[in-house]
Protein backbone atom coordinates (compact mmCIF):
# COMPACT_ATOMS: atom_id res chain seq x y z
CA UNK A 1 0.00 0.00 0.00
CA UNK A 2 1.32 3.23 -1.00
CA UNK A 3 1.63 6.46 0.91
CA UNK A 4 -1.58 7.91 -0.58
CA UNK A 5 -3.29 5.07 -0.34
CA UNK A 6 -2.55 5.14 3.34
CA UNK A 7 -4.48 8.43 3.88
CA UNK A 8 -6.86 8.43 1.29
CA UNK A 9 -8.37 4.98 3.12
CA UNK A 10 -8.59 6.90 6.52
CA UNK A 11 -8.66 10.77 5.18
CA UNK A 12 -12.45 11.53 6.23
CA UNK A 13 -13.64 12.45 9.64
CA UNK A 14 -17.08 11.16 10.54
CA UNK A 15 -19.79 14.28 10.29
CA UNK A 16 -22.01 16.04 8.05
CA UNK A 17 -20.72 19.43 7.79
CA UNK A 18 -18.94 20.17 4.78
CA UNK A 19 -20.28 16.67 2.76
CA UNK A 20 -22.02 16.88 -0.78
CA UNK A 21 -24.30 14.89 -2.43
CA UNK A 22 -22.14 12.20 -3.71
CA UNK A 23 -19.96 12.93 -6.66
CA UNK A 24 -20.48 11.76 -10.59
CA UNK A 25 -18.99 12.30 -13.54
CA UNK A 26 -21.39 14.59 -14.24
CA UNK A 27 -20.53 16.51 -11.59
CA UNK A 28 -16.80 16.51 -12.76
CA UNK A 29 -17.17 17.94 -16.19
CA UNK A 30 -19.57 20.05 -14.75
CA UNK A 31 -17.00 21.25 -12.32
CA UNK A 32 -13.68 21.46 -14.58
CA UNK A 33 -15.80 23.21 -17.51
CA UNK A 34 -16.97 26.11 -14.82
CA UNK A 35 -13.79 26.28 -12.88
CA UNK A 36 -11.94 25.95 -16.44
CA UNK A 37 -9.35 23.92 -14.99
CA UNK A 38 -8.47 19.42 -14.93
CA UNK A 39 -8.95 18.57 -11.33
CA UNK A 40 -5.89 16.38 -10.16
CA UNK A 41 -7.27 12.51 -10.86
CA UNK A 42 -5.80 12.04 -7.00
CA UNK A 43 -8.06 14.83 -5.92
CA UNK A 44 -11.17 13.17 -7.50
CA UNK A 45 -10.02 9.70 -6.13
CA UNK A 46 -10.74 11.03 -2.23
CA UNK A 47 -13.79 13.31 -3.65
CA UNK A 48 -15.39 10.19 -4.75
CA UNK A 49 -14.95 8.24 -1.51
CA UNK A 50 -16.85 11.23 -0.08
CA UNK A 51 -17.78 14.61 -1.42
CA UNK A 52 -15.77 16.91 0.83
CA UNK A 53 -16.15 17.63 4.35
CA UNK A 54 -13.76 16.93 7.78
CA UNK A 55 -10.53 15.56 7.36
CA UNK A 56 -9.51 13.01 10.16
CA UNK A 57 -7.26 14.45 12.92
CA UNK A 58 -4.15 11.82 11.46
CA UNK A 59 -4.31 13.83 8.59
CA UNK A 60 -5.29 18.00 9.36
CA UNK A 61 -2.08 19.34 9.12
CA UNK A 62 0.84 20.13 6.42
CA UNK A 63 4.17 20.60 7.94
CA UNK A 64 5.83 23.85 6.97
CA UNK A 65 9.85 24.73 7.21
CA UNK A 66 9.18 28.63 7.39
CA UNK A 67 6.47 30.25 10.29
CA UNK A 68 3.10 31.56 9.08
CA UNK A 69 0.37 33.11 10.54
CA UNK A 70 -1.46 30.20 11.71
CA UNK A 71 1.47 27.85 13.37
CA UNK A 72 5.44 28.12 13.85
CA UNK A 73 5.07 24.79 11.73
CA UNK A 74 2.32 23.66 10.09
CA UNK A 75 -0.36 24.73 8.31
CA UNK A 76 -3.95 22.97 9.26
CA UNK A 77 -6.26 20.74 7.24
CA UNK A 78 -9.50 20.85 9.01
CA UNK A 79 -12.17 20.41 5.98
CA UNK A 80 -11.63 19.68 2.08
CA UNK A 81 -14.36 21.32 0.06
CA UNK A 82 -15.99 18.84 -2.06
CA UNK A 83 -18.20 19.81 -5.65
CA UNK A 84 -21.75 20.66 -5.31
CA UNK A 85 -24.25 23.34 -4.34
CA UNK A 86 -25.50 22.00 -1.09
CA UNK A 87 -26.90 25.14 0.81
CA UNK A 88 -24.76 26.37 3.58
CA UNK A 89 -21.80 24.70 3.03
CA UNK A 90 -18.71 25.90 0.56
CA UNK A 91 -17.69 23.76 -2.26
CA UNK A 92 -14.69 24.06 -5.10
CA UNK A 93 -17.65 25.62 -7.16
CA UNK A 94 -17.24 29.30 -4.75
CA UNK A 95 -13.42 29.29 -5.84
CA UNK A 96 -13.97 32.19 -8.58
CA UNK A 97 -16.47 34.44 -6.03
CA UNK A 98 -13.67 33.72 -2.83
CA UNK A 99 -10.81 34.05 -5.08
CA UNK A 100 -12.29 37.61 -5.71
CA UNK A 101 -13.37 38.44 -2.86
CA UNK A 102 -10.41 38.01 -0.94
CA UNK A 103 -8.16 39.48 -3.58
CA UNK A 104 -6.13 36.28 -4.66
CA UNK A 105 -4.25 35.24 -7.54
CA UNK A 106 -5.83 33.39 -10.70
CA UNK A 107 -6.60 30.32 -11.41
CA UNK A 108 -6.87 29.01 -8.41
CA UNK A 109 -9.11 26.59 -7.23
CA UNK A 110 -9.63 26.40 -3.14
CA UNK A 111 -9.29 23.43 -1.17
CA UNK A 112 -9.71 24.36 2.12
CA UNK A 113 -9.60 27.77 4.21
CA UNK A 114 -11.53 30.59 5.99
CA UNK A 115 -11.29 33.58 4.18
CA UNK A 116 -7.99 34.44 6.16
CA UNK A 117 -6.07 31.51 5.23
CA UNK A 118 -6.65 29.38 2.33
CA UNK A 119 -5.01 25.78 0.74
CA UNK A 120 -5.39 25.90 -2.93
CA UNK A 121 -4.72 23.97 -6.07
CA UNK A 122 -2.34 26.65 -8.06
CA UNK A 123 -2.60 26.70 -11.52
CA UNK A 124 -0.46 29.97 -12.24
CA UNK A 125 2.75 28.26 -13.15
CA UNK A 126 1.31 25.15 -14.94
CA UNK A 127 -1.30 24.88 -18.22
CA UNK A 128 -4.96 24.68 -17.02
CA UNK A 129 -5.45 21.12 -17.90
CA UNK A 130 -1.53 20.39 -16.13
CA UNK A 131 -0.87 19.23 -12.56
CA UNK A 132 -0.90 22.18 -10.10
CA UNK A 133 1.09 22.68 -6.99
CA UNK A 134 -0.72 23.17 -3.20
CA UNK A 135 -0.31 26.51 -1.88
CA UNK A 136 -1.03 27.97 0.95
CA UNK A 137 -2.29 31.76 0.83
CA UNK A 138 -2.17 33.97 4.10
CA UNK A 139 -4.37 37.12 3.13
CA UNK A 140 -3.60 38.71 6.59
CA UNK A 141 0.07 38.30 5.86
CA UNK A 142 -0.08 39.34 2.03
CA UNK A 143 1.71 36.10 1.89
CA UNK A 144 1.95 32.70 0.22
CA UNK A 145 3.71 29.43 0.63
CA UNK A 146 4.05 26.55 -1.56
CA UNK A 147 3.16 23.39 0.26
CA UNK A 148 3.71 20.70 -2.88
CA UNK A 149 4.45 20.02 -6.08
CA UNK A 150 0.80 18.79 -6.53
CA UNK A 151 -2.26 17.23 -5.00
CA UNK A 152 -1.09 13.88 -4.32
CA UNK A 153 2.34 14.62 -2.58
CA UNK A 154 0.48 16.99 -0.29
CA UNK A 155 -1.46 13.77 0.48
CA UNK A 156 1.15 12.25 1.14
CA UNK A 157 2.84 14.46 3.64
CA UNK A 158 -0.01 15.40 5.75
CA UNK A 159 -0.13 14.50 10.01
CA UNK A 160 -1.63 14.83 12.63
CA UNK A 161 -1.51 18.44 14.24
CA UNK A 162 -1.10 17.11 17.66
CA UNK A 163 2.18 15.85 16.36
CA UNK A 164 2.40 19.90 16.94
CA UNK A 165 1.27 20.82 20.04
CA UNK A 166 4.22 21.03 21.68
CA UNK A 167 4.70 24.58 19.70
Amino acid sequence: MTRFDEVKVTFWDEGPYGVQAPLTEVDVEDAERQLGVRLPSSLLEILRLQNGGLVASDWDAFPTAVRTSWSESHVPLDGLMGIGRREGQLSLLDTPYLVEEWGLPSPLVLLSGDGHCWIALDYRFCDRQGEPSVTWFDTDWDTELNLAADFRTFIEGLTSAATFDAE
